[in-house]
């Protein structure tokens, strides 16, 4: 038996192995490209439809009310902020929350609060979150007292062309639909780590959700917008619900689309910039992302390590080389990048219109292999880190502080 084993674990059976599990990742990662292409195509013809069906003139356009928590000094906040003071819209006001009164951003927003006396605002200081998610708690705050029916939440590092108000909203005339959220391109702010996080959310964010509203429809929502009524949002309990909840977007969409709402993604594509940063902090919040994914979702987060294509295409061609195959292991590594440079244009530039996609077609492969890392690391332990706070994940998303 011992001689059956050793034999079986020599150098060539485990690159043997390597080749096949290649092979097999190869094939998996063409499917999902195959099913992402399908999927932005009837994206864009659904979108389409959607933003067509409530025309409308600006009188039916109801008032709203958009929530905004800040939390210090970002990059581009400035920006950020004032893109929502320069909507296309007929009536709606900001409510900002900040957790203390001293918070660094909040000088920032009274000054541009003061160029647009046009638009209603109100700050609020919250003081420290009871709920272990502390950004629902927020949103709770500023939605007891809203004055609109229409919420529309976003963060603070998002900004936003000034049609975005006219697209979100327009979906909830529908009183069937509850809840509306958009795509987004990650924006660059400098740096080549911020650079990989950036391009991962223009394309494999994109493309995970292109084919999670194909198959199953919209059941989460994403964080950078989401707007619902007062009427979905109070069947679900309010944002109390989502407390003890890590994914707070997620959880929305999914509680909304089981009290029988529909969920839906627009066609408006925002920015999300992701500030300069370490190697550390972009492992950090890569960290923190993916385990929330593998709790909130933990079938699909599984499922996401077939769709990978730059670590299936390097252990191709490493163990091609090393079995004597060469035309084989570069034909595995070309597929690989192929796979990865049209999945980056398509949907990159094709579809969210990231100029990274464009002007930096290496970026996305790198980040493909750096993304089936981070894969893997998600499922070593159940602690993570968010901001100041540390927290341990539980079963359905749910979180406890330490």
């Amino acid at each position: 038996m011992g001689m059956l084993c050793g034999g079986l674990l020599t150098p060539a059976a485990i690159w043997k192995l390597g080749l096949l599990i290649s092979v097999l990742g190869t094939a998996s990662s063409t499917v999902f490209l195959g099913m992402v292409l399908f999927a932005a195509r009837r994206f864009r013809r659904s979108a389409k439809a959607l933003s067509s069906a409530h025309p409308g003139s600006d009188s039916s356009l109801p008032a709203v009310s958009l929530l905004k928590p800040v939390h210090g000094m970002e990059a581009c906040l400035a920006e950020n902020i004032e893109s929502f003071f320069l909507q296309d819209y007929p009536h709606y006001e900001i409510l900002f929350a900040a957790d203390e009164p001293d918070d660094a951003a909040l000088p920032l927003v009274r000054e541009i609060c003061t160029r647009y006396p046009n638009i209603p605002t109100r700050i609020l200081v919250t003081g420290n979150p009871p709920w272990p998610n502390p950004v629902a708690y927020g949103f709770h705050q500023m939605s007891e007292a809203a004055e609109h029916n229409i919420l529309v939440t976003s963060d603070s590092d998002v900004a936003v062309s000034p049609g975005y108000l006219r697209q979100v909203v327009r979906p909830l005339l529908n009183p069937e639909i509850g809840m509306v959220t958009c795509l987004y391109r990650g924006k660059n702010a400098g740096g080549f780590w911020s650079g990989l996080s950036a391009i991962g959310m223009s394309v494999e964010m994109t493309c995970g959700v292109l084919v999670a509203n194909m198959l199953e429809g919209m059941k989460f929502g994403l964080g950078p917008t989401i707007a619902v009524r007062k009427d979905s949002i109070a069947k679900i309990g309010g944002y109390r619900a989502l407390g003890d909840y890590y994914a707070n977007d997620f959880m929305i969409g999914n509680l909304i689309d089981k009290a029988g709402f529909r969920v839906v993604l627009s066609d408006h594509v925002i920015d999300h910039v992701v500030a300069p940063m370490s190697f550390a902090s972009m492992w950090s919040n890569q960290m923190r992302w993916a385990k929330s994914t593998r709790y909130s979702r933990p079938k699909g987060h599984l499922g996401s390590g077939f769709i990978f294509a730059m670590p299936y295409g390097v252990l191709g061609f490493v163990s091609g080389l090393l079995l004597g195959h060469p035309v084989l292991a570069v034909a595995l590594l070309a597929a690989a990048l192929s796979n990865r440079a049209i999945e980056g244009w398509v949907i990159g530039w094709g579809l969210v219109r990231d100029p990274q996609a464009l002007w930096a077609p290496w970026l996305y492969p790198i980040r493909d292999l750096l993304g089936s890392i981070v894969w893997c690391a998600s499922y070593l332990g159940t602690r993570s880190v968010w901001g100041d706070r540390r927290y341990r994940l539980l079963a359905e998303g749910r979180v406890v502080r330490e």
